[in-house]
């Protein structure tokens, strides 16, 4: 019997997180989804991904395959039904898919389900890339719980000003000095060899993932990851980013999510709440067109492998795809296609070859590459994007 993560339809939804990995790659909280999974059901997951990265992504079949979607986040309830599920059966959860059980090499569908199971205890659902952000406080607290139960916590130093530090958990090689940490709001978590420099502020709920850095000063508020390898600075509040991403300098992101090998710009700023106070609108990749929201606040949405100069200001709500290099005075549009070069005072097609000379230059300072999956990956989210390019 062979656990297989599926990108099922809030794939679109979650673009452009999901142009460059599976939905199970995603991060909210501490970890991935596709860890989540495999703690909860202290199994391998295989993932079978949309096809525009089949190349990269391959999926382990067997006589048996129980398809999950990880849009879904694990809970007691669901992996106990899961596990219970017969070939044939399928577990349904608002009029949405979340497992199935087949001999085929791909999820069950409703109609040639032999039994419909419907899930009534509450999930929770990434079903919109806004969601996680809007999801990561709750998401946080209960990966802190999971990944620090029945461990112990490296001590605190005394140069620290603490606050509840029963809701701090500080892991083998972090260092962490001179900092003002506050867990009374919620859970602070320091991963392996994170670095915490002197001055900075932490109000939980936070989680710095392994190889981290918070740079001097920084002011850091609730609702906050900051993924493997990253480093921040200046004012974050409720900012998730995925890994190897840098916002090294002062500037504001808040109710952001920000992909990997993204680089911010010193003095750069975001907003995230309209002057008039107004809901917002949001890019929509499914509908080609700005989409109503119930959102009051909503930062920057950037994919992987993109970048901004210095001073950049983005208006509330701007989405920006993969391969971009935003830079100039002003504000520019708030949806940049993939592969964008300019800013306010006009956009271009960012040159393919080009583009991966930058990324190749940033990766090697940490030691890694670009595939050739991942070169013919960028290769045709270049292609698919240029519909929304205007050169």
């Amino acid at each position: 019997m062979q656990y297989i993560l599926f990108d099922g339809p809030e794939r679109e939804a979650l673009l452009p997180f999901t142009f460059t990995r599976p939905v199970a790659h995603i991060r909210c909280g501490i970890d991935r989804l596709i860890d989540k999974w495999e703690y909860a059901l202290k199994k391998k997951c295989s993932i079978q991904a949309h096809q525009d990265l089949l190349g990269k992504y391959a999926t382990d079949y067997g006589a048996l395959n129980v398809f999950i979607n990880p849009a879904f986040l694990p809970t007691q309830e669901l992996v106990e039904a899961i596990l219970a599920l017969s070939e044939g059966e399928l577990l349904h959860y608002e009029e949405k898919t979340v497992a199935s059980v087949t001999k085929e090499n791909y999820p069950l569908e409703l109609r040639s389900a032999k039994k419909i199971i419907t899930i009534n205890d509450p999930l929770i659902h990434l079903d919109d890339k806004t969601a996680i952000f809007l999801k990561n406080d709750e998401v946080l607290r209960n990966d802190f719980t999971r990944l620090t139960k029945g461990k112990k916590s490296q001590s605190i130093h005394s140069s620290n000003h603490v606050k509840c530090p029963e809701n701090i958990f500080i892991e083998e090689g972090a260092v962490v000095e001179g900092a003002s940490l506050n867990a009374s709001t919620g859970p602070i978590y320091i991963g392996k060899n994170v670095e915490v420099m002197e001055g900075s502020l932490l109000r939980g709920s936070i989680a710095l993932c392994a190889h981290a850095v918070v740079k001097m000063g920084a002011k850091i508020y609730g609702g906050t990851t900051i993924g493997p390898w990253s480093k921040v600075g200046g004012e974050l509040s409720n900012v998730v980013i995925f890994g190897y991403s840098n916002k090294g300098h002062d500037g504001f992101l808040g109710n952001a999510v920000i992909g990997e090998w993204c680089n911010i710009g010193a003095a750069t700023d975001a907003s995230n709440l309209k002057n008039s106070y107004a809901k917002i609108r949001v890019w929509d990749y499914q509908k080609t067109t700005f989409a109503k929201t119930e959102l009051q606040f909503c930062g920057l949405l950037m994919g992987d492998y993109s970048r901004c100069g210095i001073h950049t200001m983005f208006n509330t709500a701007t989405v920006i795809g993969v391969c971009a290099n935003i830079y100039g005075a002003g504000f520019p549009r708030t949806f940049l296609p993939s592969f964008s070069f300019g800013g306010a005072q006009g956009l271009k097609t960012n040159d393919f070859d080009k583009a991966m000379e930058a990324n190749s230059a940033m990766m090697e300072r940490r030691g890694k590459q670009l595939s050739d999956e991942d070169i013919a990956v960028l290769k045709q989210i270049f292609t698919f994007s240029a519909q929304w390019r205007r050169d």
